[in-house]
């Protein structure tokens, strides 16, 4: 998600188109989950993220398949996370930014657990179904961070700040369009600078802070957001309730649909009436390389 370009990118599409079907090629022979996360869409972010040098993106995407092979981020179903939205601290708006992007809106201030992989995988399905719910030709999402409430005593450790910005620099390169911090406090402000260290510096760039009564951050969150949609507690007039119950149904309709987008209709999710698994039938090799 954050990794960013060098001065190193392709000066038109054809080069970057090149430098795909080379990846490709280099990726050889996938199948399965492999072969749906490999799209032409996502081997530009990784490029991008790697200054579209093949090797390092090859690299650095061959990581992620291993790392998706073991956390499995797109088969979490709601229900083994559900416990940690259940105050609303992390959540997907129901309306994109005026670029179309899936919104996620964030309030530490309502951290209501101490697991740090309970977190972090909550953070993850959140994730990932910002991207299932993204609109055609849009890549990136937004985020919303809301301080009301925020404290060091509700404040992650550090080790799970970096574990987080690891998985996201790593494996979701590109996803992050904007993020804007709504009137965080001092404290955090100089917290931010030990955190800063380890963005990369055109991630950086992205975290934008904002902060109520103020001109510029006004025109600011305007020009990314419809005024009538934005909740109140980011300067907008819509009014911000969460629904754990409600969100809960929404994840469960998504679930089914991020299984049917990864061919995973044979494991059945979560549903008021149970759960139940089966195996995923094996696939058989594909590669996207194509000969000239």
């Amino acid at each position: 998600m954050f990794k960013g370009r060098s001065d190193h990118q392709p000066e038109d599409d054809s080069q970057q188109d090149n430098k795909v079907s080379n990846l490709k090629c280099a990726l050889g022979p996938l199948s399965g989950h492999s072969l749906v996360f490999c799209s032409d869409a996502s081997l530009r972010r990784y490029l991008d993220a790697r200054s579209w040098n093949v090797e390092d993106a090859k690299e650095m995407i061959e990581e992620t398949l291993k790392w998706r092979s073991t956390y499995k981020p797109h088969e979490i179903p709601w229900h083994e996370v559900a416990h940690e939205g259940e105050t609303g601290k992390v959540s997907r708006a129901s309306f994109h930014d005026r670029q179309g992007r899936t919104v996620l809106i964030m309030r530490p201030g309502l951290q209501n657990t101490t697991s740090a992989e309970g977190n972090i995988r909550h953070l993850v399905y959140l994730l990932e179904n910002a991207i299932i719910n993204l609109p055609k030709g849009q890549e990136q999402m937004s985020w919303l961070i809301d301080f009301t409430g925020w404290s060091l005593a509700n404040n992650a450790p550090m080790k799970t700040t970096r574990d987080i910005i690891y998985i996201l620099q790593n494996h979701y390169p590109e996803r992050l369009g904007m993020s804007f911090l709504y009137n965080p406090p001092r404290l955090f402000q100089a917290g931010y600078k030990a955190v800063k260290y380890f963005l990369d510096p055109r991630t950086a760039q992205k975290v934008n802070f904002v902060y109520p009564n103020d001109k510029a951050s006004d025109e600011l969150m305007r020009s990314h957001f419809d005024m009538e949609n934005l909740p109140k507690e980011f300067g907008g007039e819509a009014t911000l309730e969460y629904n754990h119950e409600e969100f809960s149904r929404q994840m469960f309709e998504d679930d089914l649909k991020t299984a049917k987008f990864w061919g995973l209709e044979e494991k059945q999710y979560q549903q008021p009436n149970g759960f139940s698994s089966a195996d995923v039938v094996p696939e058989s090799t594909t590669s996207l390389c194509i000969s000239n």
